[in-house]
């Protein structure tokens, strides 16, 4: 595994880190050793990020190199709003490849597009990755209707937000599945899966809307050719009513026609989670989001995962009870009991 450093500088704490949120949770593509990140260098990972491993966050390159040695590579650790490079950035990513540190990122903003870094790096012969750069055009696949040759159960994460948990959700109830001994594989479409080994995946938001479906709908099809899994889970983007990021939720439940739905729920999340002080736009329910999703894949939901943010345990164990009797459908905190979601999963196979 390659040794890394994750990049924040002021973010760590926000939800726009989310890839490093990532990334501190769950990586298998790269040996974490610590984040950058001068607002919070008096603590570590695991103060400021719930249930994340506890790794050093270091004020600058120099105080990383002193305490974890040789770097290979500088991990861009934020998914901002539009995918733009934040300007305090720069200046930690300029150091990196002048210490011969290659740089990934998943944002909209390309590195390699960027005439100062790209020239700084080919005179460092270091590599820019831009993990969320779409294949060329002439790679890309139509949607072909490619359900009816999968044999397997496909079941996306959804959830009611952005930034809600679908990913860390899913992962948490892949990794019990393959435990339980379950054939199971699962599908990233975000930048952060990428970034944390997902075997298959696509930078869904970066690809042209007449390949969206196809992309993806192929992206499940060569899962299932390749392993011949029972299960292929799905990662959900947005959410199908979110008017920022309604795209990714729709292409998801097109391009995978799911025999089942796992819904990701805030229950104390007043306000979408894009521009909240400006738009505060209302969260929905999950009689509301259940109702889209049934109109628009035909599937229903199968479970739901609560988002414990601003819930006590009282509150969290109250709103599982009262959501598991009012839809009769497992509820769960995946983090803490992913075997419920998962058994129900194993129950549909």
């Amino acid at each position: 595994m390659e040794r890394a450093l994750i990049l924040t500088d002021g973010y760590l704490d926000s939800s726009v880190a989310k890839t490093a949120h990532g990334l501190l949770r769950y990586s298998k593509r790269f040996d974490i050793l610590g984040v950058i990140d001068p607002a919070f260098s008096d603590n570590t990972t695991d103060q400021i990020v719930p249930n994340c491993n506890k790794k050093p966050i270091f004020g600058d390159l120099e105080e990383a190199f002193k305490e974890v040695g040789e770097v290979d590579l500088l991990i861009v650790g934020v998914a901002t709003i539009g995918g733009y490079l934040p300007d305090s950035f720069r200046q930690h990513i300029v150091e990196a490849i002048e210490r011969k540190i290659h740089i990934i990122a998943g944002l909209h903003k390309y590195l390699n597009d960027d005439e100062e870094l790209f020239t700084l790096a080919k005179k460092n012969e270091v590599k820019l990755y831009d993990i969320r750069r779409p294949p060329p055009i002439e790679e890309m696949h139509y949607f072909m209707d490619k359900k009816k040759e999968i044999g397997a159960l496909t079941i996306p994460f959804l959830g009611t937000d952005s930034s809600i948990g679908k990913r860390t959700s899913l992962i948490s109830v892949y990794e019990h599945l393959k435990k339980e001994g379950v054939s199971v594989e699962w599908v990233a479409t975000g930048q952060t899966g990428l970034l944390q080994g997902a075997v298959h995946g696509v930078p869904l938001d970066s690809i042209k809307g007449d390949y969206m479906v196809g992309e993806l709908e192929h992206c499940i099809w060569k899962t299932w050719k390749e392993e011949k899994p029972d299960l292929i889970l799905v990662e959900g983007q947005g959410s199908i009513s979110h008017p920022a990021y309604v795209c990714g939720s729709r292409a998801i439940l097109a391009a995978s026609q799911p025999e089942g739905v796992v819904l990701i729920h805030a229950p104390a999340r007043k306000y979408r989670h894009y521009k909240e002080e400006e738009i505060k736009w209302p969260m929905p329910t999950i009689e509301h989001e259940r109702e889209l999703i049934k109109l628009y894949s035909g599937a229903e939901i199968v479970a739901v995962c609560i988002n414990p943010e601003d819930l006590s345990s009282e509150e969290k164990r109250k709103v599982i009870k009262d959501h598991e009797e009012k839809h009769e459908i497992p509820c769960a905190d995946a983090l803490e009991e992913p075997k419920k979601i998962a058994d129900k999963l194993i129950n549909m196979l």
